[in-house]
């Protein structure tokens, strides 16, 4: 179960991830997430938009919306990391982040 403490840790990192990469890396990584919402498309219909973008900048998300937050951030921070670091198979991608909110792991 996520907490605000984590989608704010994964948010940060997100954050500094951002400020260091490429404009290429940047984009590398939108469309590998891009990728990934047409696969899961393509097998459970499209996805309600409406409802994520209503999220962005809540300030009291349920448990629920709480734990998406968190977890898109995860992976967000885990994609673009791994993007850096030019690793998709390696220990990187299979790494849990949220005993490890080390932005030196993706040596930056």
């Amino acid at each position: 179960m996520a907490d605000l403490s984590t989608f704010a840790q994964y948010n940060k990192l997100a954050d500094q991830l951002i400020e260091k990469v490429s404009k290429d890396d940047l984009a590398e990584c939108a469309r590998l997430l891009a990728l990934n919402v047409a696969h899961y498309e393509s097998k459970y219909g499209e996805l309600p938009l409406e409802e994520t973008l209503a999220m962005i900048g809540m300030t009291k998300p349920n448990e629920d919306q709480l734990q998406l937050m968190a977890n898109g951030m995860e992976i967000l921070v885990r994609v673009l990391g791994n993007v850096v670091v030019g690793d998709w198979a390696g220990e990187a991608l299979n790494m849990t982040l949220s005993d490890h909110f080390q932005v030196s792991y993706f040596k930056i």
